[in-house]
């Protein structure tokens, strides 16, 4: 089973967390035990899991992205937007987690956020279930 989402991001880096999307989607699916996967077809967005509890945590994340690519770099991409397709490159694209009994297992503090670099945009994540 694969669906395709849309996340409206509000801001050029924006971490927006998609853990209840996603495991609405596996309680949809009628699936009892299988991994999800779940992708972002974009060269300046990611998705990555972490804490969700505390939200000082992602601008902990934001800030250190932000010193490892800085938006005004000196960089050969001349579009304006080479920082994103770093930042990209170094959360990734995809994570897979497995599921039992249609709950995906992930850890007590761990939520799944989807990486936005170079917002505000309309972007796609693809959610794959077996």
């Amino acid at each position: 089973m694969i669906k395709e989402i849309t996340i409206n991001s509000k801001r050029r880096v924006d971490l927006i967390d998609i853990t209840s999307i996603v495991r609405n989607e596996v309680k949809n699916s009628q699936l009892k035990e299988g991994v999800v996967n779940i992708f972002v077809p974009h060269t300046t967005a990611g998705i990555f899991i972490n804490e969700n509890a505390d939200p000082s945590v992602k601008e902990d994340i934001k800030n250190a992205l932000r010193n490892i690519a800085p938006e005004n770099g000196n960089y050969e991409h001349l579009e304006g937007n080479a920082d994103s397709h770093i930042k990209s490159a170094i959360v990734g694209v995809s994570i897979s987690i497995p599921f039992s009994e249609g709950e995906i297992l992930l850890g007590t503090w761990q939520g799944i956020f989807f990486a936005e670099f170079d917002g505000p945009r309309t972007r796609k994540v693809i959610i794959q279930i077996h």
